[in-house]
């Protein structure tokens, strides 16, 4: 069973014992609500425990296997960092393909997974689409993270 399927399964039966056993404790998860990365294993995982109370009906409906740029530009403190991450080498990676719903928003979206040398989730880029979804779900999690003492109420 391949890191992918390992993930998959682990979201589908909301077990995040199992999800953390597949990331790197330093895993960086790349969301489409913050611009910041949520960082480290204990993080995401928390992440992850408010994602699955959020997500209405939420499945995977497809996959794709491959390769992917192990750096993350974006988040480079400085332009020679951002330089040297783009030309780093690939890494594998797969994708898998979600629909959920999140307050009645119909969402399509997907999970990159970045993985290590020893097949380990070191970095998950999530992407979503469309816009008014991206909205509901970034406040439905945000106050999952507040209700969880995971950001402070402001």
């Amino acid at each position: 069973m391949t890191t992918a399927d390992r993930f998959r399964s682990a979201v589908d039966s909301r077990d995040l014992a199992s999800l953390g056993e597949l990331f790197t404790e330093d895993v960086r998860l790349n969301s489409p609500v913050k611009f910041a990365p949520f960082e480290g294993k204990a993080m995401v995982l928390a992440l992850f425990g408010v994602l699955l109370r959020t997500f209405e009906d939420f499945r995977y409906v497809g996959r794709l296997d491959g390769t992917a740029e192990a750096g993350a530009p974006e988040t480079a403190a400085t332009p020679t960092e951002a330089a040297e991450a783009a030309e780093s080498a690939e890494d594998p990676a797969s994708v898998l393909v979600f629909r959920a719903t999140v307050n009645g928003k119909q969402i399509h979206g997907i999970d990159l997974l970045h993985l290590d040398a020893d097949e380990r989730i070191k970095g998950i880029t999530v992407m979503v689409r469309p816009q008014s979804a991206v909205q509901a779900l970034g406040e439905a999690v945000l106050a999952g993270l507040v209700a969880d003492g995971l950001v402070p109420t402001s």
